[in-house]
């Protein structure tokens, strides 16, 4: 009997060493958990939830928004928006990626945030530039052009309205 209580010790305490050297198990995954993803040599910080992009062509510039352009999940509009640019402000461009889309990461940060429309930013240094050129020039006023319809009648083109009144 002494025999089979020592055999239990011995495969109590085996029990009790192997679980003692498990770890516990990882943490869950969500979407705001923080991953690393590598593309075409280059290693991303980026939440769970923003997709990593299958190309990548490095930029590491400070661009301003031309526009509140909606950062989203994937470099495309089929993914989910996780924030938006405000208009003149800065952000960092990583890189561009697949269709044409820029990855973001917030000023001065090197963490991906997601993924804006090439056109949604211009570089922090030509952005007064492209604001100045993006402005509607003033129309010169042309002379009043009038056309004889019959008789003593004349039709005249409004240049503001290019529309025709008869006189």
């Amino acid at each position: 009997m002494r025999t089979n209580v020592k055999i239990s010790i011995v495969i109590t305490l085996l029990a009790v060493l192997s679980l003692s050297a498990c770890k516990a198990p990882p943490a869950p995954v969500t979407d705001d958990t923080l991953v690393t993803s590598e593309v075409d040599g280059v290693k991303f910080t980026h939440r769970h939830a923003v997709q990593a992009p299958q190309s990548f062509t490095p930029i590491n510039e400070s661009y301003r928004a031309l526009y509140n352009a909606s950062v989203m999940t994937s470099p495309g509009f089929g993914g989910k928006i996780v924030r938006h640019l405000e208009n003149g402000k800065p952000f960092t461009v990583l890189g561009e990626v697949e269709n044409h889309w820029l990855a973001v990461a917030e000023a001065d940060k090197e963490q991906l945030i997601g993924y804006v429309p090439f056109k949604a930013g211009v570089k922090s240094d030509l952005y007064d530039a492209t604001l100045k050129s993006d402005r509607p020039r003033p129309r010169k006023n042309a002379k009043k052009v009038c056309v004889d319809v019959g008789g003593q009648s004349k039709a005249c083109r409004n240049n503001d309205t290019a529309t025709w009144i008869l006189e």
